[in-house]
């Protein structure tokens, strides 16, 4: 099972989300604010995911997220006290995978740790296969086996959902899908009201392997209808 980093400067609910993830199987680290959470990810280098609370002193979840992000691709949920749309997409823009909204279901929030521990020992994995899994299109590649990502041949750092999604696309280039059947796809449960959650993670794989992502190559949004990845032949 995974060791997980709880981040909360509420001591119950830290303890609360500890019984829930234990009685799983997984092994829990505490921090109560985003400093120490820092701190613990240097050095405990095998943390598999982290869930980090948006308000708490000294560094917020927002701040520490960018931080981790700097140089760690674990998944990261956001907990959040607000369930406004601005404060869930806040935490999709600087790096969270998922978030979820105090006060919260266990039932969900075991689920939720499920589905990112298990694409990020996805993407961790490498297949036995003698030949090698690679995508392409123009100068965007894939290579599925590596998990890797580069474009005119400089590697890009996904996250976990972002490798997911743009995997998918890449392997269906030129058919358009809509924000639904992306996140069914990817996320494999039912899609409502998804569509700023897709959005962003869209947003952020332009920002990625786009040269300019207003003016996007690869990744281009059908208006009405939904994302392609352009089919290019070199």
């Amino acid at each position: 099972m995974a060791k997980i980093l709880v981040c909360d400067d509420d001591k119950e609910i830290v303890e609360a989300i500890e019984i829930y993830l234990s009685q799983e199987g997984h092994q829990i680290l505490r921090a109560y604010d985003g400093e120490e959470a820092l701190k613990i990810l240097e050095t405990e280098k095998d943390v598999e995911l982290l869930i980090i609370d948006v308000m708490m002193p000294k560094l917020d979840g927002i701040r520490a997220t960018l931080k981790v992000r700097e140089a760690n691709n674990i998944p990261i949920i956001i907990l959040s006290a607000k369930s406004e749309d601005a404060d869930k997409i806040l935490g999709l823009n600087v790096g969270a995978d998922d978030y979820v909204t105090k006060p919260f279901n266990p039932l969900e929030l075991i689920a939720r740790v499920k589905s990112q521990l298990r694409r990020y020992t996805q993407l961790g994995s490498t297949s036995g296969k003698e030949r090698e899994e690679v995508y392409t299109t123009g100068g965007l590649v894939i290579n599925d086996d590596l998990k890797e990502v580069t474009v005119d041949g400089e590697q890009v750092r996904l996250t976990p959902i972002e490798y997911n999604i743009l995997l998918f696309l890449v392997k269906n280039q030129g058919k358009v899908f809509s924000i639904d059947q992306i996140y069914e796809n990817i996320w494999n449960e039912d899609a409502i009201g998804v569509d700023n959650t897709v959005a962003v993670h869209i947003r952020h794989i332009r920002e990625k392997i786009e040269i300019n992502p207003k003016e996007p190559r690869y990744l281009k949004v059908v208006w009405g209808v939904g994302y392609k990845i352009e089919k290019i032949c070199l």
